[in-house]
């Protein structure tokens, strides 16, 4: 019970945190993955069903993930100029 407590007021003060699945499109970089998201939005205007894809710069601490895996990401504190996202697990190779 009290293991249940700790872990919602840890997550509480830490906030929500965003999780998002992508594919791996990139892995040149030392620590950092490039990761691809789509996700399926509906028009504004005429609510068909659209793909938007989005490009998230993820921290790799143990180089893991190649290009082509799906992995599972979480946002985090600013690591770079860019990088904002860290690496969870890798889903699919």
């Amino acid at each position: 019970m009290s293991e249940e407590t700790k872990s919602e007021t840890t997550e509480q003060s830490r906030g929500l945190r965003k999780t998002r699945v992508g594919l791996v499109i990139s892995d040149k970089m030392e620590k950092t993955i490039v990761v691809e998201y789509t996700a399926r939005v509906p028009h504004p205007k005429f609510k068909k069903i659209i793909k938007r894809t989005k490009k998230f710069y993820a921290h790799d601490e143990k180089g893991e993930a190649t290009v082509g895996d799906k992995v599972r990401i979480i946002e985090c504190r600013p690591i770079s100029k860019s990088k904002r996202w860290r690496l969870v697990e890798v889903l699919a190779h």
